[in-house]
């Protein structure tokens, strides 16, 4: 039986990916993953933001007013980020570099202020926290996974090691089809082998992403469907 920690790091890694299976933060998804590296560096700040905004949000749920929640998640969030960007500028350059405005984009990021909503303003400290590092970590790997075929076939190599000859590179790999070509094939492939996705309708919860606040339809769909199985009682 799992816990409810092991549950949330799941359910962010697998049943709810917040790329592959909720299709949530795609700017940065198709835009920085052109590497392995620029991935994997997009991932892992975006993962210690979502980590650590999801525990001081739920440390002050019960301080935020709701009239003001949303503006003071936004304060929250700028702060971590320009923290994150900050250390990135003094250790990193090169990655700095390389995500550029994306990274300042992380505040919007509605991976982040959905789990914000849905799920930091609802719960425990803890419980928040391995929610926001299970979500952190599957968008860490499906943007290193993109990242690394985007690379592997865009340019041939991964890591500085060459693995497929200059002549046969396949250079739209490289450019901003690309992204959209590897994202559309890992689709594919989960609904292929019956993985959750965006495609095969393995979440049906507005709670899952709290980024649409209710306004996906799924909502209404189940009101619906409630409404039709009152209806068919009254009939009978």
């Amino acid at each position: 039986m799992k816990n409810q920690y092991t549950e949330r790091l799941w359910n962010g890694i697998i049943k709810e990916n917040p790329t592959l299976v909720l299709m949530l933060g795609m700017c940065p998804t198709l835009a920085v993953t052109t590497s392995v590296i620029n991935g994997l560096g997009m991932g892992i700040s975006t993962a210690v933001v979502l980590l650590f905004s999801n525990m001081i949000i739920s440390a002050m749920r019960k301080i935020i007013s709701d009239t003001i929640r949303i503006p003071a998640y936004i304060v929250i969030v700028a702060t971590l980020v320009t923290t994150v960007q900050l250390l990135l500028q003094a250790y990193v350059p090169s990655l700095y570099t390389a995500l550029g405005i994306y990274i300042p984009l992380i505040v919007v990021n509605c991976i982040i202020l959905g789990r914000a909503e849905a799920f930091a303003s609802k719960n425990g400290v803890l419980v928040s926290a391995f929610d926001g590092l299970g979500m952190g970590i599957g968008f860490t790997i499906a943007l290193t996974c993109i990242g690394f075929v985007r690379e592997l076939l865009g340019s041939g190599s991964v890591f500085g090691y060459t693995f497929i000859p200059e002549g046969y590179q396949i250079t739209i790999f490289s450019l901003a089809p690309g992204a959209f070509f590897v994202l559309a094939g890992l689709t594919a492939l989960q609904n292929k082998f019956k993985a959750p996705s965006a495609t095969n309708g393995a979440s049906d919860s507005c709670d899952s992403c709290g980024s649409c606040m209710g306004t996906c339809g799924v909502s209404g769909q189940k009101s619906g469907k409630s409404g039709n199985a009152k209806n068919g009682k009254r009939e009978k």
